[in-house]
């Protein structure tokens, strides 16, 4: 796979998100959920932590992001083959370490309730050795 594709992934999902109250310009790591229902992506939501343990809940415009999502998924996926459910794209911005993991079929996998909202948000950030 070429480079360029994850990089451009990664440069589009953070140029492009938005949130309320973020600390724009110190955040550490981001975990990022592409959502794919019905083979289509259409969403991008996620959280960026802070050295300072904020986490801020952030997503990423879908119309925006969607060519560098498809050109990525492209990459991995032939026309005719099904796209995963989700993606969860996790990236450390201060080693610059990724990771890309592929969801195919349970698409409650990456999914925040009332119940899990805490623990959900730590499970998803990035931690890489």
């Amino acid at each position: 796979m070429p480079e360029n594709v994850t990089s451009d992934l990664l440069h589009a999902l953070v140029d492009k998100m938005a949130g309320p109250s973020v600390d724009w310009d110190g955040w550490s790591s981001l975990a990022m959920i592409l959502e794919f229902p019905d083979g289509t992506f259409n969403e991008a939501h996620g959280f960026l932590y802070s050295p300072d343990g904020t986490i801020s809940a952030v997503a990423a415009d879908a119309w925006a992001v969607k060519p560098a999502v498809d050109a990525y998924m492209n990459s991995y996926y032939k026309p005719d083959e099904t796209l995963p459910v989700q993606v969860l794209v996790q990236l450390d911005r201060t080693n610059g370490k990724y990771n890309v993991t592929f969801e195919d079929t349970d698409a409650t996998r990456w999914k925040m309730t009332p119940r899990n909202r805490k623990e959900f948000r730590e499970g998803l950030r990035p931690e890489f050795d």
